[in-house]
């Protein structure tokens, strides 16, 4: 296998009570490489919100090597063009200390569509091996990142 750049990857994911479970993990499988669904376990939270409302926080570290690259591979060059895009003149947002990092779109990720949002996301930080942002921008070029 060729050497990777990622040391790893976290996902993160909140379920508020008036979500349906199995809409958010199918978006979420949406997410993942589909070769590697049963080989990734999320440790879940039950929290409070706000008004006492239950909320389910789910998180995963993929620290093993080939998950973690086809994890980064799979989202970046699944971008739309706009996204793709956007990220790319927005990089110096999105990258901080060695990290790239990503809120995904549940709702869209539902439909097997992978896009960038801000509200409610599935957050995805890829954690590189290089930590000047230059060394991440041209990373995640390499992968499919700039259209």
């Amino acid at each position: 296998m060729a050497q990777t750049h990622v040391a790893y990857v976290d996902v993160r994911f909140s379920m508020h009570a008036t979500e349906d479970p199995d809409k958010v993990i199918k978006a979420v499988h949406q997410v993942l490489p589909a070769d590697y669904i049963d080989d990734i376990i999320f440790e879940k939270k039950t929290l409070r919100g706000h008004y006492g409302n239950p909320i389910t926080l789910s998180k995963t570290r993929i620290k093993k090597k080939e998950i973690a690259k086809a994890l980064t591979d799979h989202l970046l060059s699944s971008l739309n063009e706009q996204d793709k895009e956007r990220l790319f003149s927005e990089i110096d947002l999105h990258v901080e200390k060695g990290s790239l990092y990503l809120r995904l779109d549940k709702q869209a990720a539902f439909q097997g569509e992978i896009r960038l949002c801000t509200a409610d996301p599935i957050r995805v930080r890829v954690r590189f091996r290089k930590r000047r942002a230059e060394d991440i921008l041209r990373i995640c070029r390499e992968i499919g990142l700039q259209s």
